[in-house]
């Protein structure tokens, strides 16, 4: 090495041993807007990006400050990338940065989904677009999957919380246990695990755990906690009055519009259960989703909410966001406003559908944040996250087995089996495995292998 590099070899050590300089507002505002359009990859990718650049690039806060907040937003109900990014905002910006982050890692998403939805809509029948999604639903089970190891392999880190991995996806696979009533079960067993057997529930084994140092961050382990994320009975009020005043306001009107019975009311009651009831994000969700939107309301056919899904996979911002598309469709195959005004019912019921899916994510976060932060740090309250963490990757097994299903099953179970589907999701889970391929890359291609395929038979 000469001389002349050692002098920024040097300058890179000491910036490294340093805390970075205060973020403002504005500077956070434009990575989330980033973020938005570049979070592709589900929920496993997206936390790992904001793991890289918040933690390991950026150092804006600490690995353990980072896996203590993860761990809460595992806890909760909705879609836990979304959850995170609202989380991490709110505690460095305040509400309002936590709202901005939430809002921007959605937004693009929502706006490319209804494009997208409509294109669908109106060329779907073409055969060049059922190619591409063709070839692309196999790729989405091999994501899914690909999801389970990639949370698995960080979370699982000996041999009980595997044990509880796979009891949960005994108990959702052969009892179709809910899954609210998993994730209650995994809470109590880490609890009483935290104090029988301490060292198997530190935190720690959650996304991108890592005992590595990236140097002092901004917001680190021992950081006080900012005074706007101190815990206040009267702050928790006024959160929870003025979501109740959102919710209640815009469902009401809805109600005063179109009745009870009406499509857009029945949606937005529909998905506020489904953001309120459904835990483990939005691997956990789908199926959920899946019977409320397919088989209760016919809203959509099952072969249009896989293709909701693999379009929702090539979209960046939270998988869970597939609710737009099913949304879109509902809103298009009712003739919501008459059948000149298509493309105007489908995205309003995609915007509603949106709205009543992350209202709860960010109430959740901005009253149950100040709580959380007065944990970090604690085994008490980190042993039952853990936990939860781990009873997850069962549960997201057990959906790409319902994924795979379907896709390798076009005709229902029992049926003449998809050799060609297999192949390809195959390959997909190879690529994405072994040779460490993005996703969206896997997805183009096997798109693309879709295409040619049909234009072969």
């Amino acid at each position: 090495m000469t001389n002349q590099h050692k002098p920024a070899l040097l300058a890179d050590n000491l910036n490294t041993q340093q805390p970075p300089n205060p973020i403002s507002f504005w500077q956070a505002f434009l990575f989330w807007l980033k973020l938005g359009f570049i979070s592709f990859g589900g929920p496993a990718g997206q936390i790992a990006m904001m793991h890289q650049e918040l933690v390991e690039k950026r150092r804006w806060l600490s690995e353990q400050r980072f896996l203590h907040a993860l761990n809460y937003c595992m806890l909760l109900p909705g879609p836990e990338a979304q959850q995170l990014a609202t989380y991490i905002g709110w505690l460095m910006h305040r509400s309002l940065g936590g709202v901005v982050a939430g809002v921007l890692f959605v937004l693009p998403s929502l706006l490319i989904l209804i494009g997208l939805s409509w294109i669908y809509l109106a060329y779907g029948h073409l055969p060049a677009i059922s190619g591409v999604l063709y070839g692309i639903k196999p790729a989405v089970t091999a994501i899914v999957l690909f999801a389970a190891y990639r949370i698995g392999s960080r979370a699982l880190q000996n041999w009980l919380l595997w044990s509880l991995a796979g009891l949960a996806f005994l108990a959702i696979f052969i009892f179709d246990t809910p899954f609210p009533l998993i994730v209650l079960i995994a809470a109590v067993l880490g609890a009483v695990g935290g104090k029988l057997a301490p060292a198997k529930f530190k935190m720690g084994g959650g996304h991108g755990a890592s005992k590595k140092s990236y140097g002092p961050a901004l917001i680190d382990d021992q950081t006080p906690t900012p005074d706007h994320a101190l815990f206040s009975w009267l702050r928790l009020a006024k959160v929870l009055l003025l979501g109740l005043l959102l919710w209640g306001g815009a469902i009401g009107f809805l109600y005063s519009q179109y009745g009870w019975d009406g499509a857009l009311t029945q949606m937005a009651w529909f998905f506020t259960k489904a953001a309120l009831l459904t835990f483990g994000g939005a691997y956990a969700v789908l199926p959920y989703v899946y019977q409320g939107a397919v088989e209760t309301f016919n809203w959509l056919t099952p072969q249009q909410m896989m293709d909701g899904l693999a379009l929702g996979e090539t979209t960046p911002g939270p998988l869970i966001m597939v609710v737009t598309f099913v949304g879109f469709v509902a809103g298009w195959s009712k003739e919501l406003f008459g059948a000149d005004q298509l493309f105007l019912a489908g995205a309003v019921a995609a915007s509603v559908l949106t709205f009543f899916t992350f209202l709860p994510s960010f109430l959740f976060i901005l009253a149950g944040g100040p709580l959380v932060e007065s944990t970090h740090g604690n085994l008490k309250f980190t042993a039952p996250l853990t936990a939860i963490t781990a009873a997850v990757v069962g549960v997201i097994l057990n959906l790409a087995w319902f994924f795979a299903l379907h896709v390798f099953y076009p005709h229902g179970y029992g049926e003449q089996i998809d050799a060609v589907a297999i192949v390809i999701s195959l390959a997909a889970l190879i690529a994405l495995m072994r040779f460490k391929i993005g996703v969206i890359s896997v997805i183009l291609v096997c798109g693309v292998i879709g295409l040619g395929l049909n234009f072969i038979a």
